[in-house]
């Protein structure tokens, strides 16, 4: 099996779909070295292992709405466009997506994976409860009650256990409208980029970081607050006046609605339908995440870098996260700019400019994004992360024979 984009071919021996949890912890508890598979949208060896890969399809089980206390709860397997169908045929929602609908829930919440808006945290900050076998094949359900370990396991990597079923807080639907401008100036982003960022509930700006403008800027708006007609300037940018896609060239016909038309959240948040199948083996990813009181001087750092990293580049992505409070997040305890790069299928060549990027990052405290492409170990890490080390000493503790490690962890964790 590979990954999403095929630059990764699995080494598992063997795969698993176990159709209910009791049989997923007896294949646990017995496993030598065990991971589970979800949507397999990472590019690089987090869910790889040389032991038994799980499928947790057989898992996914109709989303259950508690209507009063305003949560669902939803198979880990899951993928985000299917449970956004569902509590919108309820009439609920989740706060934010990604650009994609297609990633399953659990793998998102344990990488830390984000859509945008300056007032939206991670996908995990909308975890109330999260159900993970342990190593032993114990079944256990944590919520912000269990403190430490609750902040711990949402953005777990992996490493603390296989997740089951996740609980969600949820809202009433509310309806988007999708704006895209296009020619943003340099030197407005670089001036006051959280003016930029804050104009929209969700905005995100597309570049290879040369020339003097931005080509794109997609800005959601929830339209029961602002519901604007569309502007003539948006900080210097002008309005698109036919739908596009990211990349110049590209058909917009698998992209999200825009024009400043109103429609279900669902509909909107993300940039990519998800009746359309993601292209396949295209591109490679990789995303840095930085306090964003120091947006304009990391985009400076990486405009300096354009003629190093242009001629390998599809499109880059600025996006917002706001911050949250689990161990492990590039999120936690800080208000980020996401630099998210998506290259051209060229691993060697991207990997040997990676270092090149973290080092100039690195003065700003960037944290790669877990599911990525990045050359960080544990030693460049562990500074990063005020709870890097109890985080360790957590996963040696429930997972004293390391049956959930694998050389990914190796190397970001332990450090072997």
């Amino acid at each position: 099996m590979k990954n999403w984009a095929g630059n990764l071919e699995y080494r598992s021996n063997s795969l698993l779909s176990p159709r209910s949890t009791e049989e997923l912890q007896e294949i646990v508890s017995s496993a030598i070295a065990v991971k589970a598979l979800g949507s397999r949208h990472c590019f690089n060896t987090i869910a790889d292992t040389h032991g038994i890969h799980v499928s947790l399809e057989n898992l996914g089980a109709v989303p259950e709405i508690d209507t009063v206390q305003r949560t669902v709860r939803v198979a880990g397997s899951l993928n985000y466009g299917t449970l956004g169908a569902h509590l919108e045929k309820h009439g609920f929602a989740l706060p934010n997506l990604a650009s994609l609908p297609h990633i399953s829930v659990a793998g998102a919440i344990q990488t830390g994976t984000h859509g945008s808006g300056i007032a939206n945290g991670s996908l995990a900050t909308a975890v109330t409860a999260i159900e993970l076998v342990r190593a032993s094949g114990a079944l256990v359900r944590l919520t912000a009650d269990d403190g430490d370990d609750f902040r711990a396991a949402v953005v777990g990597l992996g490493a603390l256990g296989i997740i089951t079923h996740v609980e969600l807080a949820i809202e009433p639907s509310f309806q988007i409208r999708q704006q895209v401008f296009q020619d943003l100036p340099w030197s407005r982003v670089l001036d006051d980029y959280d003016a930029i960022a804050a104009d929209g509930y969700s905005v995100s700006l597309f570049t290879d970081y040369s020339g003097s403008n931005i080509p794109q800027v997609w800005r959601k708006v929830r339209h029961e607050q602002s519901p604007l007609a569309t502007p003539e300037d948006f900080h210097g940018a002008r309005p698109a006046t036919v739908p596009l896609h990211p990349l110049p060239g590209m058909s917009a016909e698998n992209c999200t609605p825009q024009l400043n038309v109103p429609g279900a959240w669902l509909d909107r948040l993300p940039h990519f339908q998800l009746q359309f199948t993601p292209s396949n083996g295209n591109e490679l990813q990789s995303e840095y995440l930085l306090p964003r009181e120091h947006a304009g001087a990391a985009l400076g750092e990486l405009r300096e870098l354009s003629g190093l990293i242009g001629p390998l580049l599809f499109i880059s992505e600025i996006r917002t996260v706001a911050a949250d409070d689990f161990w492990l997040s590039p999120s936690y305890h800080h208000d980020n700019v996401a630099l998210h790069l998506t290259w051209k299928p060229l691993q060697e060549q991207v990997e040997s400019v990676l270092p090149v990027i973290e080092e100039r990052l690195s003065p700003y405290g960037a944290r790669p994004h877990w599911g990525k492409l990045f050359a960080s170990n544990a030693a460049d890490l562990a500074g990063l992360y005020p709870h890097f080390g109890d985080f360790r000493a957590m996963a040696e503790h429930y997972d004293p024979t390391g049956k959930f490690r694998n050389d990914y962890l190796n190397k970001v964790l332990f450090n072997h």
